[in-house]
């Protein structure tokens, strides 16, 4: 029974993850598809390009509630240790891969940020304390972001009662990575835009 409650909550945790805040944020505030302008990556960095401050603030949050809920779901039903990382990760490959939206999803910094602050706080913080640390230091949001993604397993391994948090937390990073492959090459060429520099779309 236990393992049938574990599955329904992975599909659902995937299926909330689908729903992509940015895109339907662009459409209730009469802003581009955010696919189709900017970087072409339906997340808050790019609505802020396209939409402003207002627009990316609440596709921000609409990202990271995305990885909060179901994690804070799956804790109410008491589901094991296996179970909430679990759902933790199908809630972040529902960001990335989104089946309400053709699979072109964005690059999970925020629902991975929503989905550690559900599952432990002092992992959750460590995050943002370490995004905060190398964003002062070097100005390249996407730097920040791929550091501290790096770091949350390490975080993890130290906050969390079992050894499976770190292992799914690590495969979670990995792809974050992955989807920021055109940023780390930006980043090796310089051509990477810093915090609070100006874009154009």
């Amino acid at each position: 029974m236990l393992a049938v409650e574990i599955m329904i909550a992975i599909g659902v945790a995937y299926l909330f993850g689908s729903i992509s805040s940015a895109i339907i944020v662009c459409k209730l505030m009469r802003l581009p598809d955010p696919r189709t302008q900017g970087s072409r990556n339906p997340g808050a960095t790019n609505v802020l390009r396209i939409g402003g401050k207002k627009a990316a603030i609440i596709t921000l949050f609409g990202d990271m509630l995305k990885g909060v809920i179901p994690v804070l779901a799956a804790k109410a039903l008491a589901l094991p240790p296996l179970g909430l990382a679990l759902v933790a990760f199908a809630a972040f490959v529902g960001h990335l891969f989104p089946i309400f939206f053709r699979f072109e999803g964005g690059k999970g910094v925020a629902t991975l940020l929503g989905s550690l602050l559900a599952l432990s706080l002092p992992l959750g913080f460590s995050w943002i304390a370490t995004w905060l640390i190398v964003a002062f230091l070097f100005r390249y949001s996407s730097l920040a972001s791929l550091v501290a993604s790096l770091l949350a397993p390490l975080y993890a391994w130290f906050f969390m009662p079992s050894l499976i948090f770190p292992a799914i937390i690590a495969l979670m990073s990995l792809m974050l990575v992955y989807r920021h492959r055109s940023n780390i090459a930006n980043l090796f060429a310089g051509k990477e835009s810093k915090i609070g520099q100006r874009h154009t779309v």
